[in-house]
């Protein structure tokens, strides 16, 4: 299995993570700096939002969107009638396409629940062009993310066995400061660099701080699938007090930091 992550309903997951894929997209494609080109391929593509910021912008004739799961990549494909646009269904770890068949190679909140990495990334490197740039950002887990420490922090001081659930969070490949610029350059990159990108994720109020736990996408949701009622019910309460935070229930605002790393397919 190339995927670690529970992919099953397009909205869900727009609700859970896709707002904030779209507002980390455009400082990615930023760093990312592409000059341009005939092919571009979104490799994890979830449910488009880099395809679609890509294609916001010029000097690309075609961008597709690869995705392992089925019921994402149809969401994707609702978003747009876009022609330069393809979604399609396919692995990180085994890229249908041949060797140098891609002008720009790109990866967004993928690379961290791909349980062999290093062979996504190879694939990555195997499917650039020479000179083609390959980029990727991933949440730094372990203290970039606030909600997700407020969620994982909680849960743990209210179930022991939650440990595992945290560990794995903030344990996960490529989330930690040097991960990704260490994989581009064993993948044979060069002029790799690594940034620091940080957006803000906005909730209107903890009912929309909670429903994406509660809505079957990702392993935090698999945890909240998996309680009894009355431990939810306590998880629920425990994560209200920490989002309140001493005021009335209402707007926050939480900074979310990924890892990002730029290289150069070589020659």
């Amino acid at each position: 299995m190339s995927s670690s992550f529970t992919a099953t309903d397009g909205n869900a997951y727009e609700h859970h993570m896709g707002r904030w894929s779209q507002r980390l997209a455009e400082p990615f494609l930023d760093f990312a700096k592409l000059p341009g080109g005939k092919r571009v391929l979104d490799v994890g593509c979830g449910t488009g939002s880099l395809t679609l910021a890509l294609m916001r912008r010029s000097g690309f004739d075609h961008v597709l969107g690869l995705d392992i799961a089925p019921a994402y990549v149809a969401h994707a494909k609702g978003r747009t009638d876009d022609p330069r646009v393809t979604f399609e269904v396919g692995d990180a770890c085994a890229v249908r396409f041949p060797n140098a068949s891609f002008d720009a190679v790109l990866s967004l909140l993928m690379l961290h629940f791909v349980p062999r990495a290093p062979a996504a990334v190879a694939e990555m490197r195997r499917v650039a062009r020479p000179g083609a740039v390959a980029a990727a950002a991933v949440w730094d887990a372990r203290g970039g993310v606030v909600s997700h420490r407020i969620f994982v922090d909680t849960a743990a001081a209210l179930d022991p066995s939650a440990d595992a659930l945290r560990a794995k969070h903030c344990t996960r490949p490529m989330t930690r400061p040097g991960e990704l610029t260490a994989a581009w350059q064993a993948a044979g990159f060069r002029e790799v660099r690594e940034a620091a990108l940080t957006v803000r994720m906005d909730y209107a109020d903890f009912d929309d701080f909670w429903s994406p736990y509660d809505g079957g996408q990702g392993p935090s949701a698999d945890y909240v699938t998996a309680l009894d009622p009355a431990s939810r019910d306590r998880l629920r309460d425990g994560l209200r007090r920490a989002y309140l935070d001493g005021e009335p229930d209402g707007r926050r605002s939480y900074a979310a930091t990924a890892w990002a790393v730029h290289g150069i397919a070589p020659d």
